[in-house]
C-alpha cells in the first residue's frame, strides 16, 4: 500500500473541502493517486446527495445578481435543510454563482440551470461537504434597455424592478414589493375570472345586508375597487408613505415602472412539523 503523506491529504482536502479521514481513505483506495481519489470522492458525493435528496429543504437563501450597468439581473432560490447551513459561506457563494449564471446564460428554468456544465457537480460537492439536502428550486431574470433595481431582504426575499426614471424611486419600489408581495402590476392585469369571483363574493355578502339594490351595487363596486388596489402594485399604499399609492409616488418622482420579479424563500414548501 502506498504511503499517504499529510501533504497529499491536505491537497485533497483543499480540492474537495472534505474531512481529513475521508480524504485519507480515498487516497488509500486510489493508491496515492490524487486525481483518482478526487474522482472516488465525487462518486461518493453523488451517492450521498441521492440519500439527502429525500429530506425536506425548506431553508436557504435567495441568490442575487445585478450587472454593473444595471441592465441585467437574476434571482435564484437555493434551498437547504437548516438555517445554520443557509449562513454557510460556501452555500452563499454557490447561490451567488447560480444567480450570475442565470443572468448570463438565460436558462429557461431551474432544471435548465442545473443542466449547465458543472452546476450539478458543484451542488453534489456541497451536499457531500455540508451533509444536507441542497436543491436549486426557482429562478427569475430580467434584462432591459432601461434600468433595473435590486433589493434583497434578509436573504429571504429578492426583488428585481425594471423602471425608467429616478434610481431612488426604483429601489423604493423594490423595497415596497418585498413587503407587500403584489400579485399584479396594475388593476388591468388582474385576470377576468379573479375579478368575477371576487365580485360574486362581494355581491353575496352585500345581499345579506338587506339594503336597497342601488346601495348594494355601490357596496360591491367599492369593495371590488379596494380588492384590486390591494393585490396590484400601483394601487397599493406606498410602504414609506401610506397617504399616497405607489403609482402617485412614482409620478411625483417622474418614474415609470415597467416590470418586476420577486422570489420569496420556501414559498409553497410544506415544512415538516415536529412530532
Amino acid at each position: 500500500m502506498a504511503e499517504i503523506s499529510a501533504g497529499l491529504v491536505k491537497e485533497l482536502r483543499e480540492l474537495t473541502g472534505l474531512g481529513m479521514m475521508e480524504c485519507k481513505k480515498a487516497l488509500s483506495e486510489a493508491a496515492g493517486d490524487l486525481k483518482k481519489a478526487e474522482e472516488l470522492l465525487r462518486i461518493k458525493s453523488g451517492a450521498k446527495a441521492g440519500k439527502a435528496a429525500g429530506r425536506i429543504a425548506a431553508e436557504g437563501v435567495i441568490g442575487a445578481y445585478l450587472a454593473a450597468d444595471a441592465k441585467l439581473g437574476a434571482l435564484v432560490e437555493l434551498n437547504c435543510e437548516t438555517d445554520f447551513v443557509a449562513r454557510n459561506e460556501d452555500f452563499l457563494a454557490f447561490a451567488k454563482t447560480l444567480a450570475e449564471l442565470a443572468a448570463s446564460r438565460n436558462p429557461a428554468d431551474a432544471a435548465a440551470l442545473v443542466a449547465l456544465p458543472g452546476v450539478e457537480a458543484q451542488r453534489q460537492g456541497l451536499v457531500q461537504k455540508i451533509g444536507e439536502n441542497i436543491s436549486i428550486r426557482r429562478l427569475a431574470r430580467l434584462q432591459t434597455q432601461a434600468r433595473l433595481a435590486l433589493y434583497v431582504h434578509g436573504g429571504r426575499i429578492g426583488v428585481l424592478v425594471e423602471y425608467e426614471g429616478a434610481d431612488d424611486a426604483g429601489r423604493d419600489v423594490a423595497m415596497h414589493i418585498s413587503f407587500s408581495r403584489p400579485a399584479y402590476l396594475a388593476k388591468t392585469d388582474v385576470p377576468a375570472e379573479v375579478v368575477a369571483r371576487e365580485r360574486n363574493i362581494l355581491a353575496a355578502r352585500a345581499a345579506e345586508s338587506g339594503k336597497p339594490p342601488a346601495i348594494i351595487a355601490k357596496m360591491v363596486e367599492g369593495g371590488l375597487s379596494k380588492f384590486l388596489g390591494e393585490i396590484s402594485l400601483l394601487g397599493q399604499p406606498f410602504v414609506k408613505d401610506d397617504k399616497q399609492t405607489v403609482e402617485k409616488m412614482l409620478a411625483s418622482r417622474k418614474t415609470r415602472l415597467l416590470e418586476y420579479r420577486f422570489l420569496v424563500l420556501s414559498e409553497g414548501i410544506e415544512k415538516r412539523k415536529a412530532a
